[in-house]
């Protein structure tokens, strides 16, 4: 009877999301998986799961991480309107330089439709980043650092909705340029 390898779980899961980020969850293969995780399929059978299983594993440490670096990059700024053109440039920089593009966004558009494990992941990441920005929004209008509008609901809609469009501007282009003029121009109507 073979024995299974023992490994560093968290390495692993790192791992596998990079494969997935980089060939989706359709094009990913048990045997691709075995291979940059190191391990034997039972092993990930037995501590994991199946492919579905070590997915959802990889969405949520996606998504995980980057809520809580967006939480720790954005208390740190005092102002309100900065913090949010600082995510508004760290987003830009993100989509310029994830060489393929963002996880969540390839996985909504590969999964979220037909999967609700994905979908409710994808839907948590999502409400995260409006509450965030939200925050900040109804932070900026009380300090008047936006008077462009006071519907900070449709702001908040407003900027978000932008880095989808960027995303699929950047895949099809290739053209930072264009991506950090873009951002240059929510900002300044933000601040008009």
């Amino acid at each position: 009877m073979a024995r299974n390898v023992e490994f560093d779980e968290e390495l692993a899961i790192s791992r596998a999301m990079d494969l997935f980020w980089k060939k989706g969850y359709t094009g990913t293969s048990m045997r691709d998986l075995c291979e940059v995780m190191g391990v034997n399929a039972s092993s990930i059978y037995n501590t994991i799961g199946d492919k579905h299983q070590l997915f959802i594993r990889c969405i949520k440490y996606y998504t995980e991480s980057r809520m809580e670096a967006a939480r720790k990059q954005l208390k740190l700024i005092d102002s309100p309107f900065k913090a949010i053109e600082k995510f508004i440039n760290a987003s830009a920089h993100a989509i310029t330089n994830e060489p393929d593009s963002c996880l969540a966004i390839k996985t909504t558009f590969e999964l979220a439709v037909s999967d609700e494990q994905v979908q409710k992941i994808l839907k948590k990441d999502n409400d995260f980043t409006y509450s965030l920005i939200l925050d900040l929004v109804t932070k900026a209008l009380e300090q008047k650092e936006i008077t462009i509008s006071q519907d900070k609901e449709m702001l908040t809609d407003f900027i978000i909705n932008h880095f989808t469009g960027w995303h699929e501007s950047f895949i099809i282009h290739k053209d930072e340029k264009r991506i950090k003029k873009m951002a240059k121009f929510l900002i300044e109507q933000l601040s008009r």
